[in-house]
C-alpha cells in the first residue's frame, strides 16, 4: 500500500502532523494502536498555559486544530497573568478530556486524503540511508517516501507504580517495542526519559466545601481567531485548590524507599519543572505546604484531577496521603496515578526541519524529540508535516525564526542544544517575547498559514483585517498631535487624563498607564475591530520597548552574516568548550550563520565567536 506520508501516533503531534499534511493534499495514513484513543489527553485535562497559550496561538495561526478542538470541547476558560504585561499572559482551558478526543477522532476520519489503520508500527523500512515505509505487527507492509514519527511515551513504554512494572505505552495500551528496536539498529543517539501521572479521584468522595473555588474568566475568550466570539457561550465547571501538610509529607517521606524514582527503578530524567509530590517533598523539604489544583475531567465532573500531585508511589501510599488533605478525608481513588519512562531521540539527530540527519524521509515530533506537553506537540508535528511536504514538492524549508515565533524558539533550542530532560516551553526561554506575544500570533503567522494551504481564504481575510486596521490606527496615533491648548486639554480632561505637558504625538498619550481600551476608542477618527484596538493599545504602550527589540533583531541578522575568516583558529578562543571547539574545527562554516546552524552551537556561543572575529580583524 502506498502512501505520500506516513504518521505514526494519534496523538497531539500525529494528529496536526495528519491533518496538516492532508489539507496540503498529501495521500496520508495515520497508523494508531487504537483509534479510539486519537487525541486522549494522557495526563492532566488542559490545554494552554503559560508559553503552551503562545504554542497553541501559534498553531492556530498556522491553520492547525488544537485550538479549534480546544474551543468546542472547553470547560473552563482563564487568561493567567493577566495582571501582567501583554509578554507574559496566557490562556489556559480545561477540557473535557471524553469529548476532545470524539472531536478530534471525527476531524481525522473525516479529512479527504486521510486514511487511518489501527495497527503498531514494528519496524521502519529503510534503503541506502532513506525511509521507504513502515512495518506493522501483522506484517503489514506501508510504502511512502517520507515518514514522520510521533510516538509520543509508546517507544519501549515502561509504568510504574511502586515496586510494579507494566510494558505500556499509556495506563491500559501496549507499548511500542520493536519501533524502538529499529531506531537502535540505525545507529540513532537514544535516551530514556521519565513523566508521570496523578490518580484520579471519584467527584462524589470529595468534600468541596473546604476548598478554595476557582471559577472560569467571566467572559471567557476562545483560544482561536476563527471561533465566532458572538456565539462563544462555554459552559464554565470550577476548579478548586487544596494544599498538602505536615502529615502529606511524613507519609511520603516514610515511603521513599518505594518510590521508584528513588529506589533505582526508574532511570530516565524527569521534567524538572513539573516533579511528581515525592520529588517535590525531596527537594523542597522546607516548605510546610505545596499549592494543589482540582481540576475535572469532564463536563459531567465526576472525576477531578489532582494537578501537582503526580506520583509512583506504591497504590496504599497514595490512598494514604490522598486522604491526609483538607476536603480528600473520605476520597476514593478511580485511577493510580504511575510514572512512565519511555525511549527518546537526542533532538541534535534532528534538522531544523525536523528530518533525521542519518535518515532522509524519516522526520519525528512531539516527545520523541525530548519535549512534555501537548502543546509542544502540536507544534512539533504541525511543522514536521510541513516540511515533509516542502520537501516531497521540492520547496524551501519551512523554518520559523527565534524572533518570529515560539516554534521556532523551541525547535532551534531542541536541535542545537539538546535536552536531557523533558523539554517544556517557557516564556523566558524567548528573547523577543515582547514581540511574540500571544495576542498577535495571527498578526505573525496568519500569512505564512494562508500561503501553506492550511488557512482559508476568509479566515486569512479576518486576519489581514486586524493587520490593516492595527497599522492605520498606529499610524494616526503617530502621526496625529496634541498640545497643552485649552480645546487639547478639555478633550483630555474629558477621559479623566492629564493635559499634554508639550507638543506631543497622540501615541505618548496612549502610552500612559491610565490609558485604556475604552479611551482610545474615543480618541481615534474611527470605529476599529475590538481585536484591532487591543494590538493599537498595546503597540503604543510598549513602542519604545518594542522597536529596541526590533534594533536587537536587525543587529543579530547583520551579525549573522558576518564571514569568519579562512583558516580562523577556534582553539585560540577561550569561554567556548572543547565541543564547540571540536565542531567548529570539523565543519569550518564560513559565516556566524552557518556556524549558528551547527547543532550544539548556541546563540551564547556565536556572539563570543563574533567578538573573537571583531578582535582578529584589528590586528
Amino acid at each position: 500500500m502506498n502512501y505520500e506520508i506516513i504518521v505514526v501516533g494519534g496523538g497531539h503531534a500525529g494528529i496536526e502532523a495528519a491533518l496538516a499534511s492532508a489539507r496540503m493534499g498529501k495521500k496520508t495514513l495515520l497508523i494508531t494502536i487504537l483509534v479510539e484513543k486519537i487525541g486522549a489527553a494522557s495526563c492532566n485535562p488542559a490545554i494552554g498555559g503559560l508559553a503552551k497559550g503562545h504554542l497553541v496561538k501559534e498553531v492556530d495561526a498556522l491553520g492547525g486544530e488544537i485550538a479549534l478542538a480546544t474551543d468546542k470541547t472547553g470547560i473552563q476558560f482563564r487568561i493567567l497573568n493577566e495582571s501582567k504585561g501583554p509578554a507574559v499572559r496566557g490562556s489556559r482551558a480545561q477540557i473535557d478530556m471524553d469529548r476532545y478526543p470524539i472531536y478530534m477522532r471525527n476531524v481525522i476520519l473525516n479529512t479527504p486524503n486521510l486514511d487511518v489503520a489501527q495497527e503498531i508500527a514494528e519496524s521502519l523500512i529503510v534503503e541506502e540511508d532513506e525511509v521507504k515505509g513502515v512495518i506493522t505487527h501483522i506484517k503489514n507492509h506501508y510504502y511512502a517516501p517520507k515518514v514522520i514519527l510521533t510516538v509520543g511515551t509508546f517507544l519501549d513504554g515502561l509504568i510504574h507504580i511502586g515496586e510494579e512494572k507494566q510494558k505500556a505505552g499509556r495506563a491500559g495500551e501496549f507499548a511500542s517495542l520493536g519501533l524502538s528496536k529499529s531506531l537502535k539498529e540505525l545507529g540513532f543517539n537514544m535516551g530514556r526519559l521519565k513523566t508521570g501521572t496523578c490518580s484520579r479521584i471519584d467527584a462524589k468522595s470529595i468534600d468541596f466545601s473546604v476548598l478554595d473555588i476557582q471559577p472560569g474568566d467571566e467572559n471567557p475568550q476562545p483560544f482561536s481567531f476563527r471561533t465566532n466570539k458572538d456565539e462563544f457561550y462555554p459552559v464554565q465547571i470550577p476548579c478548586y485548590a487544596t494544599y498538602t501538610n505536615e502529615m502529606t509529607h511524613k507519609i511520603i517521606e516514610s515511603n521513599f524507599h518505594r518510590a521508584p524514582m528513588f529506589t533505582g527503578q526508574i532511570e530516565g530524567l524527569g521534567p524538572r519543572y513539573c516533579p511528581s509530590i515525592e520529588d517535590k517533598i525531596n527537594r523542597f523539604r522546607d516548605k510546610d505546604r505545596h499549592h494543589l489544583f482540582v481540576e475535572p475531567q469532564t463536563l459531567d465532573a465526576t472525576e477531578y484531577y489532582i494537578s501537582g500531585f503526580a506520583s509512583s508511589l506504591p497504590t496504599d501510599t497514595q490512598f494514604e496521603m490522598l486522604r491526609s488533605m483538607k476536603g480528600f478525608e473520605n476520597a476514593k481513588i478511580v485511577r493510580y496515578g504511575y510514572a512512565i519512562e519511555y525511549d527518546y531521540m537526542d533532538p541534535t539527530e534532528l534538522k531544523h526541519t525536523l528530518e533525521t540527519k542519518k535518515i532522509k524521509g524519516l522526520y519525528c515530533a512531539g516527545q520523541i524529540n525530548g519535549t512534555t506537553g501537548y502543546e509542544e506537540a502540536a507544534a512539533l508535528g504541525l511543522m514536521a508535516a510541513i516540511n515533509a511536504v516542502h520537501s516531497l514538492e521540492g520547496k524551501e524549508p519551512f523554518i520559523l525564526r527565534r524572533d518570529e515565533a515560539y516554534i521556532g524558539v523551541m525547535i532551534d533550542d531542541l536541535v542545537t542544544k539538546g535536552t536531557k530532560e523533558p523539554y517544556r516551553m517557557f516564556t523566558s526561554r524567548a528573547e523577543f517575547r515582547l514581540l511574540l506575544r500571544e495576542d498577535n500570533a495571527i498578526l505573525r503567522l496568519a500569512k505564512y498559514g494562508y500561503e501553506l494551504g492550511l488557512l482559508d481564504e476568509d479566515s486569512f481575510k479576518k486576519a489581514q483585517k486586524i493587520i490593516d486596521e492595527t497599522k492605520e490606527g498606529l499610524e494616526y496615533l503617530e502621526t496625529t498631535f496634541t498640545s497643552p491648548s485649552k480645546e487639547n486639554s478639555a478633550i483630555l480632561a474629558a477621559l479623566n487624563e492629564e493635559p499634554a505637558k508639550d507638543y506631543m504625538p497622540l501615541q505618548k498619550i496612549v502610552a500612559r498607564k491610565t490609558f485604556s481600551l475604552k479611551k482610545l476608542k474615543s480618541l481615534l477618527p474611527k470605529e476599529y475591530s475590538k481585536e484591532a484596538l487591543e494590538q493599537i493599545l498595546i503597540e503604543a504602550k510598549y513602542k519604545n520597548y518594542i522597536q529596541k527589540q526590533m534594533l536587537q533583531i536587525e543587529d543579530m541578522e547583520n551579525m549573522l552574516k558576518i564571514k569568519i575568516p579562512e583558516g580562523f583558529d577556534f582553539q585560540k578562543i577561550s569561554g567556548l568548550s572543547n565541543e564547540v571547539k571540536e565542531k567548529l574545527k570539523k565543519f569550518s562554516p564560513p559565516t556566524l550563520f552557518a556556524a549558528s546552524q551547527i547543532s550544539g552551537i548556541t546563540p551564547a556561543a556565536i556572539d563570543i565567536l563574533h567578538i573573537y572575529i571583531k578582535l582578529n580583524s584589528k590586528n
